[in-house]
């Protein structure tokens, strides 16, 4: 039984729906198991080989179309992996990032022939990608990149440093986000593809140590006088970067909504065991008073939490969930996330704080959401805006 009273929206019960959750869930439990996962979180990266495997279960590239080597799914086949993932404890594949967010700004914004050269590679397995939007001095705020990008004939050369880019140990593929005209403010900024392996002046940082997500390869990115073809240039066109991202950063922001439900409600679903199994002063933790108590508080919450996302979710897939409304998503839900999580935590005393539990990496790898995405006060600021 769900730990939330909330039927599925109809949008969301299609047969089809339910057979790729199933199948998915068999695929995390073969290749993506207990002693995986913590292999995983120890070495601090997901083996290689896991992506291959993705790639031949059709798991890459869900929503490009099967002419590109996709497997022609929407929002909704996304959803579920994000779900999926942090069912399965699996948070440090990367594959919601590459999937969601890297396929689509080449399928939209990409000309036919970066589309027929990259999205194959994506959908196989073949590329891992990733997006190279911070920087050491430029976080929340895009338009304050530095990298920048010089044409020089043919090709465009590159000056600039990266860091906490998800999947950047891995990632043979960048989005890579940088001034194309620096006098330019937001209308220089261009987005380029750096495929690594043929990049001279590319070099990969450290892997960065974390608070949270411990097996996601987070690294640094280094440019040094790095020659891209200008053929990179995503969509042939300088200048387009910035409202190329800000048009999918809706997506992205639901993206951490719908991770953060996820975890509040995987949270909720290991207290509640652990409440009604453990005993204190000669009784279950569920039969006190404070436990009845602030669990109705954290489930009541987690519904209203539950039908605010489904609802964005239908708009997604509708075409008419806005910047406002994503940004009310992600601020919201991770905060919310954040709160619930620790109040769960609460109840498995010293337990809780012990890296074997998986509350214990749930709450740590939830902290990050309300930073990475847009900080939330930065979500505040763009909802202030429409008052």
């Amino acid at each position: 039984m769900p730990v939330l009273d909330v039927a599925r929206p109809p949008f969301m019960a299609d047969e089809e729906i339910s057979i790729f959750e199933s199948a998915l869930g068999k695929f995390f439990d073969e290749h993506a198991t207990a002693e995986d996962n913590a292999r995983w979180r120890e070495a601090g990266i997901v083996d290689r080989e896991l992506w291959t495997k993705a790639g031949k279960a059709g798991l890459l590239g869900l929503t490009v179309p099967e002419e590109y080597g996709g497997a022609g799914g929407d929002y909704r086949h996304e959803v579920i992996l994000m779900e999926q993932l942090v069912a399965k404890d699996c948070n440090g594949f990367g594959i919601s990032l590459h999937n969601a967010i890297v396929a689509p700004y080449i399928f939209h914004y990409g000309t036919e022939a970066q589309k027929k050269r990259w999205l194959p590679g994506l959908c196989d397995g073949t590329y891992v990608g990733a997006i190279a939007m911070t920087e050491p001095g430029a976080g929340s705020d895009l338009q304050g990149v530095k990298t920048n990008a010089k044409r020089d004939g043919d090709h465009y050369v590159i000056n600039g440093q990266k860091t906490f880019i998800t999947n950047g140990g891995t990632a043979n593929l960048i989005i890579l986000v940088a001034k194309t005209d620096v006098s330019q403010g937001a209308r220089g900024v261009s987005l380029i593809v750096i495929e690594t392996e043929n990049t001279p002046g590319f070099e990969r940082g450290r892997k960065l140590s974390k608070m949270g997500l411990d097996a996601q390869d987070t690294s640094e990115l280094f440019f040094n006088d790095a020659r891209v073809p200008a053929d990179n240039l995503v969509g042939g066109d300088e200048g387009q970067g910035f409202f190329q991202l800000m048009n999918q950063l809706p997506q992205e922001r639901l993206n951490i909504a719908v991770q953060g439900l996820a975890a509040i409600e995987r949270a909720l679903e290991l207290t509640l065991a652990y409440v009604k199994e453990r005993g204190a002063f000669g009784k279950k933790i569920i039969d006190f008073q404070n436990t009845q108590f602030k669990l109705a508080e954290c489930k009541t919450k987690a519904t209203v939490a539950r039908v605010f996302v489904n609802w964005a979710i239908g708009e997604h897939l509708e075409g008419r969930l806005d910047a406002t409304k994503a940004s009310m998503a992600k601020y919201w839900v991770s905060d919310l996330e954040n709160e619930i999580i620790d109040d769960c935590l609460q109840f498995f005393g010293g337990y809780g704080f012990m890296d074997e539990y998986p509350i214990s990496r749930l709450y740590r790898d939830s902290r990050v959401q309300r930073i990475y995405g847009g900080a939330n006060e930065i979500m505040k600021v763009l909802i202030s805006r429409t008052l």
